[in-house]
């Protein structure tokens, strides 16, 4: 039985100089290709857009309806649409001319009202002839009659849809901001001829691994990263700093003053949708190439779908933003235009954007998506990337599938290493255990928790007061009692392995495992992405890096974008393993009594390479005159049996009880030309009789336990000593500063006496005291927070005095702390 729409179909073709053929898609495939070519249809995305016109917001128009007939019997003969899509849209032709016109005779005289406004001419094609063929048919109630059409019509049985719609694929009528798709799967012939040229003039791409590494980076950066930034900052400074700005682009003058008029005008500052909606037509070309599977092409359109249904509520919202962002990257304020084949996509009602945004993503694909988002990022590595990115933008072109270290990136790799870290390739990949520091973490968390409490230590010592700037940083610290410290550390931590990843110069291997080790350690101490930014930007903020600007826009870019790779690492946390050694609180306390005599030791010692072994052997040398392994140990006991101090006791504490002999005893060695050793003991029996730095009511002893534990790592860093015989150093240390005694301060004032009795003539003398006074201040009072580790600990068999954090984000052995 014939159907009388598709027989009404075929009639109407006569009137674009067709033969009346009951099928009208009976026409062969090359000649309706061919056809379509002669029509400017040179592929399914022109054809998706002319039928679009077909179905304008207002008054239709009756030619392009006539004309979309013929294309759509031509796309169907072609294959271009399946069937069953083509008859669907004559449907929806059908109803929207009988909605219009009442007769055929409206229809036609409408069709010959546009012909002759257009310059048509009677007789010139046989349109009139048609027109007036057809007119006689319905006067004979031949064919299929209006009233046989309306009739037809008026079945209301279900159509299939206008655009594909089964299952994963309503995700692709995003793409129809830059061309509708009306059928899947796509063909680069009939969809996309100039595809290839296109990937590669455009982007750069020439193949998939390419393409994914350019989608990943579009869906978790972008344009938007750098215009954000810029935002953000513009909208803290003034006129005359956004005209320097402005005055330093160097050539992208235009991007900065379209953003500085949408600063001006109060444009909402949102334009993600420019990535957001590319790649979906990138995730469509790849699919177009067979460079990317079918379920790939989907997982990427579909999470660009997610990110964009919870940026914008409505389709005008995603529009907006994307003209905000086109504008900024062509230098053009584009806000006020919307492009006519936009026009038609919002108000158009068959448009592929009639459907609600939030609406075109089913659930299962949802999670799909998200999954696969989460496997392109699986591998540990992709956690350094992202950490690292911080400091290092373009790591993140590196996402999926890596590619190749250029030979330039991992020079500079190398030089970086050996200049800035002194790390070599003959250290190995265990060499960066030394940057691994849970220590400086729980001196951080512990000073954050006291200073939350207001129970930081004094601002007074005995040496003076920190400066106004260092108290604030220190006090600041309350601001981050909620948030552990690791991260401000395994950040850096990430960048010096990103380092020996591109250097290409340490076992492959061992580097993963430090990445999986560092992924673990982050996933226990942070649940999800927002906790770790939150806590790195809230560091950041109180303990910038170096003299360069805060990280923080950066971080809370991150924090806030919810397409940063970041939000789609692997979450899950492992086996419980450190990248480096976490020493218990019991030696971390017992490693600060070097005190400022070196700097802070954050972490164990660990045997070093032969390069720095040789620097630690000179300076043992230098300064103590040691050569060997037995050297030290017998040093090491004297220090701690008897040392600096016994000297004290022994040669000079008895001129405290005779003044007149020691002033004799000086005047008889300035009268006589002294040797360096002479020269030593007459300054310091000077120091005795002014009891300089009060040398002679000092306790003294700290100074030699300083010396042990400073000589004690440095034997551990040459494997002199091994991990039990420094142990043993180390809690004769701690017993010995116990007994002598009973806090910080003391111990510092200790310290600081006999630095300064023992020190030899000098005439930078002044200056060692002043730098060595001023540490001291640092050490006790925490200000700044990293000069020292005295201020979050409890001196040796003290009294505990200081406030659990609240996170497990500690050292092990405090018996006080609750977790």
């Amino acid at each position: 039985m014939v159907d009388p729409l598709n027989a009404w179909w075929a009639q109407q073709l006569v009137l674009c100089g067709w033969a009346f053929e009951p099928d009208p898609t009976a026409v062969s495939a090359e000649l309706a290709a061919e056809r379509l070519v002669y029509l400017g249809v040179e592929d399914r995305s022109e054809l998706g857009w002319r039928l679009l016109e077909a179905f304008p917001p207002g008054p239709p128009n009756a030619l392009s309806q006539l004309d979309a007939l013929e294309l759509l019997a031509l796309a169907a003969a072609a294959g271009w649409l399946p069937g069953e899509r083509a008859r669907a849209w004559v449907r929806h032709l059908g109803d929207d001319i009988c909605a219009h016109y009442g007769d055929l005779d409206d229809w036609l005289k409408a069709l010959l009202a546009i012909r002759s406004g257009e310059g048509w001419v009677r007789g010139d094609d046989g349109f009139y002839e048609a027109c007036e063929a057809l007119a006689r048919l319905e006067q004979d109630g031949d064919g299929v009659t209006w009233e046989m059409l309306v009739a037809r019509l008026a079945q209301r049985d279900s159509p299939a849809p206008l655009w594909p719609s089964a299952p994963g694929e309503a995700v692709w009528r995003l793409r129809a901001a830059f061309a509708p798709t009306l059928a899947l799967p796509p063909s680069p012939g009939l969809d996309w001829p100039d595809v290839a040229a296109w990937l590669g003039e455009v982007w750069q791409v020439h193949d998939r691994d390419e393409l994914i590494r350019l989608m990943l980076w579009l869906s978790g950066q972008g344009d938007r990263y750098g215009w954000d930034l810029d935002a953000s900052r513009l909208l803290e400074q003034g006129p005359d700093q956004r005209q320097a700005w402005l005055a330093g682009l160097q050539g992208a003058e235009p991007y900065g003053h379209v953003l500085l008029t949408f600063l001006t005008r109060g444009e909402p500052l949102e334009w993600a949708a420019w990535d957001w909606l590319r790649l979906v037509e990138l995730a469509h070309a790849g699919w177009c190439l067979e460079w990317l599977s079918q379920e790939e092409a989907e997982d990427v359109a579909a999470h660009a779908l997610d990110l964009l249904s919870r940026r914008y509520s409505d389709w005008m919202a995603l529009i907006h933003a994307y003209q905000r962002g086109r504008s900024l990257f062509d230098g053009r304020d584009r806000c006020g235009e919307v492009p006519r084949d936009w026009g038609l996509l919002l108000q158009s009602p068959v448009s592929p954007w009639r459907e609600p945004l939030g609406d075109l993503l089913e659930e299962p694909l949802r999670q799909r998506s998200r999954a696969a988002m989460r496997a392109w990022r699986r591998e540990p590595h992709h956690w350094v990337l992202a950490l690292a990115s911080i400091r290092e933008p373009d790591l993140l072109y590196r996402q999926g599938i890596a590619p190749p270290v250029s030979a330039a990136r991992r020079d500079d790799a190398r030089s970086y290493l050996r200049e800035t870290l002194g790390l070599f390739p003959d250290d190995g990949a265990d060499g960066l255990r030394r940057y691994w520091l849970p220590a400086q973490a729980h001196h951080l968390n512990q000073l954050a928790a006291d200073a939350s409490h207001a129970a930081l230590p004094r601002n007074r010592t005995p040496f003076g007061e920190p400066s106004a700037v260092a108290l604030a940083q220190r006090n600041a610290l309350a601001d981050c009692s909620r948030h552990a410290a690791t991260i401000h550390m395994a950040e850096k931590y990430a960048f010096y392995l990103q380092m020996t990843m591109d250097s290409g110069e340490f076992d492959a291997a061992s580097l993963a495992a430090q990445a999986e080790s560092l992924r673990c350690v982050l996933c226990r101490f942070y649940p999800d992405a927002r906790r770790l930014l939150s806590a790195w930007a809230a560091w950041e903020s109180v303990l910038p890096d170096g003299e360069g600007p805060l990280l923080s826009h950066e971080i809370c870019w991150h924090r806030d974008d919810p397409g940063s790779p970041f939000h789609w690492l692997d979450w899950k946390p492992g086996a419980w393993q450190e990248p480096g050694d976490r020493p218990s609180l019991p030696r971390f306390t017992a490693l600060a009594l070097v005190g400022p005599l070196n700097t802070s030791a954050w972490s164990d010692p660990l045997p070093e390479s032969p390069r720095e072994c040789e620097a630690i052997r000179e300076w043992l040398d230098g300064h103590y005159g040691l050569h060997s392994a037995e050297g030290v140990a017998e040093f090491l006991d004297f220090l701690l049996g008897s040392g600096d101090r016994q000297e004290y006791q022994i040669n000079y504490a008895p001129y405290t009880l005779n003044a007149a002999r020691l002033a004799s005893e000086i005047a008889t060695l300035e009268s006589d030309d002294c040797g360096e050793e002479e020269r030593n003991h007459l300054l310091r029996l000077a120091r005795v009789r002014d009891n300089e730095d009060g040398c002679n009511d000092i306790d003294m002893t700290a100074w030699d336990i300083a010396q042990a534990v400073d000589l004690a790592i440095a034997a551990r860093q040459l494997n002199w000593l091994d991990e039990a015989a420094f142990a043993a150093v180390l809690e004769r240390a701690m017993r010995l500063a116990t007994e002598h005694y009973g806090g910080w301060s003391a111990y510092a004032r200790g310290l600081y006496a006999g630095f300064s009795f023992f020190m030899g003539e000098t005439d930078e003398r002044p200056a060692f005291l002043a730098s060595f006074r001023e540490a001291l201040v640092a050490w006790l009072t925490g200000a700044p927070p990293l000069a020292g580790a005295w201020a979050s600990l409890d001196f040796p068999g003290a009294r505990p005095r200081h406030w659990a954090p609240m996170h497990i984000d500690t050292l092990p052995g405090d018996a006080r702390t609750l977790h």
